[in-house]
């Protein structure tokens, strides 16, 4: 039986950039996969590195994080296309959060620019003219494929820092014993290591499930979907909206947040979580979404494995005040799941060679790579 120095379970981008980070550093490293590929929170998603919209530690992360991303983009293509984030603001109330949120990142060092109703507009000329009051743009954020990006990584790795990669491994127990760790995979193999990092992401029922039943965990049900190509209209970057300033983190630091209205043609939308955000493929598609719905960790299967027609078609509703382009035109729409906590991360140790990290949240794709290299 082979030894590593580093069993890591759960290939998502949190398993995936731990990998990364430990093999950096010389250490002999597993990757275990329950699926035959990763398909699950880290390719459900929009593909935007957004740490604009982050607060605190996970903030730095995510300027961590975009300096990773392109590090291997340098050495290998990984799907990064830097064009920017912009968050446009339809009413008073979201630009003045705009305003506030560029002071905070000016003084934070992180390059931004305010964009008049004009401006904006002729950046991104496929915003309908009535919703537009103004814009937060954020030149150094990148969007990536997320169809493609961790499969990218996971092959870079394996190529040029010797991570042994196993794919179709569900792992079924994790115990210590003579100063190792041992999981065994379903079928029975055994492996060893000095310690095992748990990335399993809102997979609560192998591993530990007492344990994550009584952890605060909840996860989020989103749901998104996809347009068919539209090569002739360009929108690039990771397009956040008004609904986006109203709930993300980083604005509701922002002191005017506290006295923020919700107009009414809005409230149907707060109900089911919905913020509508645009990030346009390299085929010409756009991965519209999302909205949020929410169950305990020992409750997923009562967020259903269906999507609901009435909220795609609220996002669908939006989005049309929002752009100009047809984006009832969907190919394809499905449901995305993330594991989150109040806490920001769930991190515990189960004795002294077994770690879990999960519940990242809507985190994972901008800030994960910064995160792993600490932890």
């Amino acid at each position: 039986m082979t030894t590593y120095d580093l069993i890591i379970v759960g290939a998502g981008a949190l398993g995936t950039f731990h990998a990364y980070h430990a093999a950096k550093r010389g250490q002999r490293v597993l990757l275990l996969e329950k699926d035959n590929r990763p398909v699950s929170s880290t390719v459900r998603n929009f593909g935007q590195v957004v740490p604009s919209g982050l607060s605190g530690r996970w903030f730095d992360y995510g300027r961590r994080s975009l300096e990773i991303y392109r590090q291997l983009q340098s050495q290998t293509d990984i799907t990064v296309r830097q064009n920017g984030s912009v968050y446009v603001a339809s009413d008073e109330d979201e630009w003045a959060l705009c305003n506030e949120l560029f002071d905070r990142r000016q003084s934070d060092g992180y390059a931004c620019e305010l964009l008049s109703t004009a401006q904006t507009l002729a950046r991104y000329p496929h915003l309908r003219p009535a919703y537009v009051k103004g814009a937060l743009f954020f030149p150094d954020e990148i969007s990536v494929e997320p169809d493609r990006m961790i499969y990218r990584v996971i092959d870079f790795i394996v190529q040029n820092y010797g991570v042994t990669y196993q794919p179709n491994s569900a792992v079924i127990e994790c115990q210590s014993g003579n100063g190792r760790a041992i999981v065994t995979l379903a079928g029975g193999v055994l492996h060893e290591g000095e310690r095992v990092l748990i990335c399993s992401g809102y997979e609560f029922r192998l591993l530990f499930p007492d344990l994550f039943a009584n952890s605060g965990l909840i996860v989020s049900k989103l749901q998104m979907m996809q347009t068919v190509p539209m090569p002739a209209v360009n929108l690039p970057g990771n397009i956040l909206t008004g609904l986006t300033i109203r709930r993300y983190e980083a604005f509701a630091e922002c002191a005017s947040f506290a006295n923020l209205n919700l107009p009414e043609h809005l409230v149907d939308l707060k109900k089911w979580g919905i913020h509508v955000l645009f990030k346009q493929a390299t085929d010409g598609s756009f991965i519209i979404g999302d909205s949020h719905e929410y169950a305990p960790a020992n409750q997923i299967d009562d967020l259903g494995f269906d999507t609901k027609d009435t909220v795609n078609a609220l996002i669908i509703n939006e989005a049309k005040r929002i752009v100009d382009f047809p984006v009832e035109q969907s190919s394809r729409t499905w449901a995305g799941f993330y594991a989150q906590t109040p806490a920001e991360i769930f991190e515990h140790d189960v004795d002294d060679h077994i770690r879990i990290v999960t519940g990242i949240g809507g985190k994972g794709m901008t800030s994960a790579a910064g995160y792993s290299e600490e932890n």
